[in-house]
């Protein structure tokens, strides 16, 4: 079993966890390739991605296998972490699991940006989590218009907007008041970031939308996110977005499910009365 390990730094007090990683692999006979730091795609003989780190560094590493397919699994090193799922206190049980084949893949959409072409430095034009419209915040309200397949859905008021997918609905959406999706939903969210008005609420739309965002305020420019990646965009600039042509494949481990982890990560059930 050929594994590639990515990450950013390692806090000293996780050096020993990462230490242990590296013995449980070598001991099972997995050939290493070590990418930290890496922005170049990795080889398609790999067949498995290990993310160390939290959700952050989760999604930095999905440029790495792109459209290849190859799975990836998160080791969490720090706080929360919905999508790097495996607690560095689990590093030994995850490796058995993975060494006896006991997990299986989940297939997680993506959001293309269509237009405008060339944004970011490194090309990469999806994302895992979500698409942030966002103000400058010296600045003054944003005014961001949303058609949906080219119907007309509501102009929000406010600091901006976002664009989840079910992965990222557990994310800063819904920080901002947007619903839980799982995993496996056809869905998109659109959630309205501090709006300028209370009767504006998220909306749930299909995955298979096209969706043209226009932007107005008094600025020219306003802060475009996708994942990790920010630029500054002029509000000229028409923005189309629909899901990519491809998913990344994520693990779950044998005896896991989404809403286990979402009742263990959210504290739901914490009641005397349970």
């Amino acid at each position: 079993m050929k594994i590639a390990i990515y990450g950013k730094t390692i806090a000293p007090e996780n050096e020993g966890y990462m230490n242990q990683l590296i013995e449980e692999l070598k001991k099972n006979g997995v050939e290493i390739v070590t990418c930290f730091n890496r922005r170049e795609p990795i080889d398609d003989d790999v067949d498995l991605l290990l993310s160390i780190g939290g959700d952050g560094t989760m999604l930095d590493a999905v440029p790495l296998v792109g459209a290849s397919g190859i799975p990836m699994l998160g080791i969490n090193m720090g706080r929360l972490g919905f999508i790097s799922s495996v607690a560095k206190e689990e590093i030994h049980q995850a490796v058995s699991l993975l060494m006896e084949g006991r997990y299986t893949t989940e297939s997680r959409t993506l959001l293309e940006l269509v237009a405008p072409q060339g944004v970011f430095n490194d090309k990469v034009n999806y994302a895992l989590n979500e698409i942030n419209i966002i103000r400058n915040p010296e600045h003054s309200l944003l005014s961001v218009k949303v058609f949906v397949n080219d119907l007309f859905l509501n102009t929000y008021w406010g600091d901006g907007i976002l664009m989840a997918t079910p992965t990222g609905s557990t994310a800063y959406s819904l920080s901002a008041g947007g619903p839980i999706l799982t995993p496996d939903s056809h869905n998109f969210v659109i959630t309205p970031i501090a709006a300028h008005n209370l009767t504006v609420r998220p909306i749930v739309i299909p995955d298979d939308s096209e969706v043209r965002i226009q932007v107005e305020g008094r600025e020219k420019k306003f802060v475009f996110s996708m994942d990790s990646r920010v630029c500054a965009l002029d509000t000229s600039v028409e923005l189309v977005v629909r899901k990519a042509n491809f998913c990344i494949r994520t693990v779950r481990m044998e005896g896991t499910d989404f809403f286990s982890t979402i009742r263990n990560k959210l504290m739901w059930g914490k009641d005397n009365r349970n």
